[in-house]
Formats: C-alpha cells, sequence, structure tokens
C-alpha cells in the first residue's frame, strides 16, 4: 500500500445547481489505472467529509482498490495475495467493506480497518468454485456488514456479519433456489446504523422486487405499483428506499418509497430509464438516465422534486452518479471515447 499525494486532475469546471451555490465537478484517475476499455477508475460511494471509495482497473485488466481524500490524495490497497480488489462501502470512520478474488477465481469478502488492516470472512453456505463465493457490500458506523454469497448451486442469498464475526444468512420468501436467482442486497448504501437492509430478490420465474429487511429480520417486498421488474439501489437512515423499475410499456421509472410504504414515482425529463442509485441523510437523490439513441448522464434530485441533469464533458459514453452525501456531494464514474473508466467528485 502506498501513500499517492498527486491528483490527476483532467477537468474543473463549473455547475450552476438551482436553488444551491455553485459546485466544483472535479475529474480524476488513481494513478497507473488503465486507459483500454473497461480500464480506468471507478467513482464509488462518498462518505460526510468527501472521501470516496472505489476500484480502478490497471493495464493487466487487474482491479485494485483506492480510497480518495478531500484533499485529492490517494490510498491505493489489495487485499494480500488476492488476484483482485473491490472496495464497496465504507462507513463515516473510513473502515472499508468488500471483496477479493483468490488464485481459483473465489470470492470472499473482507474489512479494511482506517489503519490499513484487512480481517476475511466467508458466508457459511458460500461455494466454492470460481465465480462463486462471499461479496460484502454495506458497512455501517457500528462495524456491521450486509452483502451476498454465492451457494454451490449458483443461488444467491443474503447476510449480515456483526462486528465480532457472526453471519447471519437470509433470503427473501419468494426468492428462487436455482442458478442466478436469489436475495442481493444492494450496494454501498444499502444497509442503515441501524440495521435495517434493503436490496433485491429474484422469484422463480426470473422477476426481479425490491426488499426490506428490518432489524429484527422481518422481510417486506417492495413493488412500485404497475412494476414488471424492480430494482432497488439505496436508502437512507429514515428507511426511505430508492430505485428504478419497468412498467408493462417498458419504461423505466425512478421511484422514492417512504417508511409507510407510500411511493413517489418520476423520471428525468425526455428520459426513456431514470435509474436512481443514491438517497442521502437529507433526501437528496442522485442517478443517471437514459436518453435516445445514445446518451446517459447523470441527475440530482432536489427535495421539491426538481431535477437537475448534468453530464462531464468528456463523457462520450456516459456520466453515471454513484452515491451523495449530506452535504450534496457527489461522486460518480464517466466513460471516455475509448471505453476507459473515470472518476468525478462534485464538491
Amino acid at each position: 500500500m502506498r501513500r499517492m499525494s498527486t491528483l490527476l486532475v483532467l477537468l474543473v469546471t463549473c455547475l450552476a445547481w438551482p436553488e444551491q451555490a455553485t459546485h466544483k465537478l472535479v475529474t480524476f484517475d488513481v494513478p497507473h489505472a488503465g486507459k483500454g476499455a473497461g480500464q480506468g477508475t471507478v467513482g464509488g460511494g462518498i462518505v460526510t467529509n468527501g472521501s470516496i471509495v472505489g476500484n480502478y482497473t490497471d493495464t493487466n485488466n487487474v482491479s485494485h482498490g483506492y480510497l480518495r481524500a478531500p484533499d485529492g490524495s490517494f490510498t491505493k490497497f489489495d487485499f494480500p495475495n488476492s488476484h483482485g480488489t473491490f472496495p464497496v462501502g465504507m462507513n463515516s470512520a473510513l473502515a472499508i467493506s468488500g471483496y477479493f478474488s483468490d488464485a481459483n477465481g473465489v470470492f470472499h469478502g473482507f474489512q479494511r480497518s482506517a489503519s490499513g488492516q484487512f480481517v476475511q470472512f466467508d458466508a457459511p453456505d458460500a461455494g466454492k468454485a470460481s465465480g462463486q463465493g462471499t461479496v460484502a457490500e454495506n458497512i455501517n458506523t457500528a462495524g456491521e456488514v450486509a452483502g451476498y454469497y454465492c451457494d454451490s448451486n449458483g443461488a444467491f442469498h443474503g447476510f449480515l456479519r456483526t462486528p465480532g464475526g457472526q453471519i447471519t444468512e437470509f433470503d427473501a420468501p419468494g426468492a428462487g433456489q436455482g442458478p442466478g436467482l436469489g436475495t442481493m442486497p444492494t450496494t454501498f448504501s444499502g444497509l442503515t446504523d441501524a440495521g435495517a437492509i434493503t436490496g433485491n430478490y429474484t422469484d422463480s420465474e426470473f422477476t426481479t422486487h425490491g426488499f426490506l429487511r428490518s432489524p429484527d429480520g422481518e422481510i417486506t417486498t417492495i413493488d412500485p405499483p404497475g412494476s414488471i421488474f424492480t430494482f432497488v439501489f439505496s436508502m437512507n437512515a429514515n428507511n426511505i428506499v430508492v430505485g428504478s423499475y419497468l412498467n408493462l410499456n417498458g419504461n423505466g421509472n425512478g421511484f422514492s418509497r417512504s417508511s409507510d410504504g407510500t411511493f413517489t414515482i418520476f423520471e428525468a425529463p425526455n428520459a426513456a430509464v431514470t435509474a436512481p442509485t443514491n438517497i442521502n441523510a437529507t433526501g437528496e437523490i442522485v442517478g443517471s438516465y437514459d436518453q435516445a439513441p445514445e446518451f446517459t448522464g447523470g441527475f440530482a434530485r432536489r427535495l421539491n422534486g426538481k431535477i437537475f441533469e448534468f453530464s462531464v464533458p468528456a463523457a462520450s459514453q456516459g456520466t453515471f452518479p454513484y452515491a451523495n452525501n449530506a452535504s450534496g456531494e457527489i461522486s460518480g464514474t464517466y466513460v471516455d471515447a475509448q471505453g476507459a473508466n473515470h472518476g468525478f467528485a462534485v464538491q
């Protein structure tokens, strides 16, 4: 692990956010990230102080983890002896959860402390063949970790790990048990400090639904009215869940679901598909939208329901916001003309 103090800034510009002060858009690449298609820097989750966690792929197509500090400096890291490291979650104390691939292509969960110490763990019933194993996705302030595992039959199941290392496995009622089916908590912001978990499950008919698991283990299915496929992406401390769904007309709309079960449906202007990816503590939402024929941009939805659309100027193949913190800062990824990934932050 090396501390990198040089930020490679490709672009700095300003955005006029509605009813907000001017924000600065900064793009970045982790040093030694590849520049080919599918390589580069993926901008992941952002926490309260503006730190960003993510992964980058080098010229050998190997994935590594990074932590970007608010001043733009990088800490790069790999799980020891791994063949690919994929950080996913981070809490305000900068403890990180994620997974790595071993020499046989099996996935294992890990937790990394703010000081750089790793702990490996595996769900008891995780499969041990290539492409199977344990994927850790979320970590809350108490150090609980939520994620999923793939069993020996190729089915997915959720889990919650306590700070002491006890793992509880669970399935959403109605989740399929065959290959490619099952229960999968969502990434980065799918676990609250109170222990509620959100995510998706796929039933035996290959239909995807959202779910919300309360701290006591009760699971509620989430499907907006008229949905034929539901995809949940995020939840905040007030148990407001956001995601997208497909209706019978084939349109993809965004939604939020309040703690009392009330749905609010929304879409970016002129969008064919609106896909929210995160809701922050105040209730503001970010995500991406598709506009025919081949344009993907980012959006931010304010508390008053107004939607602001934006894109990184160098994003020939799309701008993909991933997360937003309580201060309104946004992290994400854009894809250039060569298909390489680059991180960005709206500060």
